[in-house]
């Protein structure tokens, strides 16, 4: 049986765990052959073979379609946004767009694709790499503090002492006012603010600007550039600036055309919205090629064995 996709460009995922399932499976005499996670595939080129008696493992098929399918679907998002952020550091916030018991998966993937910055120990759970979470302030501890900014920021840094100070500027809609506010009064405490504006609002300090397609509306380039601005002209030229709100591979392609002045980019959707589907199929039987028309035994010099 081999298994392959349909999609060039793919980066390849989910073979490591293949392993572990196979390690744990008690099955003897399977000849596996693979490619390694993080590897660039193509269409139709086959990325895992498995040999033996088809009673051994005719159970995995649709167990490793799934799991080929989903882990290298988020691989290959991650590896884009990655590309069109110019290598700028992305958050990976994925947790709040999917069922949480994907997070282990994902968040593997996620490292596979280029993306390690993760927000829930979960997302840890299948890598080697001690939990370093990134995670920033909720609107809701805002609230918390009956929308007062200062106190919520101040309440996150004594909960937090060790983390990155991130405070998050757009609770009241109006990002300028705000992000000085809790500079002004956390200085080099501060490390990055976070813009997370709804695409149907526009931030108050944008209200006397004309706009044409809607360009000013949730987080866009010129609020970023007028925040920027300010910090810079007030003295604050340390903190970064956090992006977040509907950021996809076409926006933050936009917003580097731009050369907006974003440090990080928080990504959410966009790590499961790229749809990579991996089939199984039975290309030989005792040695002889037999498989569904249109399919065939495909070589590849790049498979290698894989020791279970």
């Amino acid at each position: 049986m081999q298994w392959f996709q349909r999609k060039n460009q793919t980066v390849l995922c989910g073979i490591d765990y293949i392993k572990a399932i196979l390690k744990h499976s008690q099955v003897q005499d399977l000849h596996v052959e693979g490619l390694e996670d993080g590897t660039l595939v193509d269409a139709n080129e086959p990325v895992l073979k498995i040999t033996g008696k088809y009673c051994d493992f005719a159970h995995f098929e649709g167990l490793f379609d799934g799991i080929l399918s989903r882990a290298s679907s988020v691989a290959t998002a991650a590896a884009r946004l990655k590309k069109a952020a110019n290598n700028k550091t992305i958050i990976n916030m994925n947790d709040r767009m999917d069922v949480f018991s994907a997070q282990q998966i994902d968040g593997y993937a996620s490292i596979v694709g280029g993306i390690e910055n993760l927000v829930t120990p979960a997302s840890f759970e299948y890598v080697l790499e001690k939990p370093i979470l990134n995670g920033t302030m909720p609107h809701a501890l805002i609230a918390a503090f009956d929308g007062d900014l200062v106190a919520a920021t101040n309440a996150y840094l004594k909960t937090f002492p060790n983390h990155n100070l991130v405070a998050l500027i757009d609770y009241n809609n109006d990002c300028i006012t705000d992000g000085l506010k809790v500079a002004q009064v956390f200085q080099e405490k501060l490390f990055a603010v976070r813009l997370d504006t709804s695409k149907a609002l526009v931030d108050k300090s944008l209200e006397g600007l004309t706009e044409v397609n809607d360009e000013l509306h949730g987080v866009n380039p010129t609020l970023v550039k007028m925040l920027r601005q300010t910090f810079d002209d007030n003295g604050f030229k340390h903190i970064k600036i956090i992006a977040s709100s509907g950021f996809d591979e076409a926006k933050i392609t936009w917003f580097e055309a731009e050369k907006t002045p974003v440090d990080i980019y928080g990504v959410g959707e966009a790590l499961t919205k790229t749809k990579i589907h991996f089939t199984g199929d039975l290309v030989q039987i005792n040695g002889k090629d037999q498989s569904k028309f249109g399919r065939k035994n495909t070589f590849s010099s790049r498979l290698k064995s894989i020791k279970y």
